[in-house]
């Protein structure tokens, strides 16, 4: 149990996060990560839905897949590195924020890749940014495929306001062919961060 102080009424109470998150172990876990329920607390005074900030490792052994959920940037255990270069063709990813754990098991579930999704977002974004100075930089999100040519859906606030763009698959494509020609652009090993500044170190 961790305490914890309601946004709106700020009387303390206390709550019991997830830390460990294993989808073969517990299968209904996954739904709740992917719609952002299991890091919401009710306040049991006044009602309010709060956001829950902690560290969790998710850890999809089907679709080999672990998320590292460190809120304060912190680096992954040191034993816990050295324990997974054992694995083999597994994905594996350090995040910062709640929303970037449910976009990389969204990006893994649809069956992409985050390393070119994380392209076709860096160069959707320079698009937009393009039209919408006022846009921040890292907080274009993918949400779903849909249609039947897989355009990808990827969500941004605006104003105050969520918008949505579509983007057509062959972005998608002609990223994974440059990372196909292109060896040299892979994540670090162990827990590697891959979001939406990554992709800077490579292209201007």
């Amino acid at each position: 149990m961790v305490p914890v102080n309601c946004s709106h009424c700020h009387r303390p109470t206390q709550v019991e996060p997830v830390q460990r998150i294993n989808t073969a172990l517990n299968p209904e876990l996954k739904a709740r990560v992917r719609d952002g329920s299991l890091f919401v607390w009710e306040c049991p005074y006044c009602g309010t839905r709060n956001l829950l900030k902690y560290q969790t490792l998710y850890h999809d052994p089907e679709s080999r897949l672990m998320v590292w959920l460190l809120p304060d940037g912190q680096e992954a255990p040191r034993e816990v590195e050295e324990a997974v270069k054992e694995l083999e063709g597994y994905t594996l990813r350090r995040v910062k924020e709640v929303g970037d754990l449910i976009e990389k098991v969204n990006i893994h579930e649809a069956g992409l890749d985050d390393v070119a999704m994380e392209m076709c977002k860096w160069v959707t974004r320079r698009e937009l940014s393009a039209k919408n100075p006022e846009m921040a930089d890292d907080q274009l999100r993918f949400l779903r495929m849909e249609g039947p040519d897989n355009e990808m859906v990827l969500a941004f606030p605006l104003n105050g306001q969520m918008q949505v763009v579509n983007i057509g698959f062959n972005v998608y494509e002609d990223a994974r062919g440059i990372l196909g020609r292109n060896p040299s652009i892979h994540p670090a090993a162990g827990f590697a961060v891959v979001d939406a500044v990554w992709p800077d170190q490579f292209f201007k």
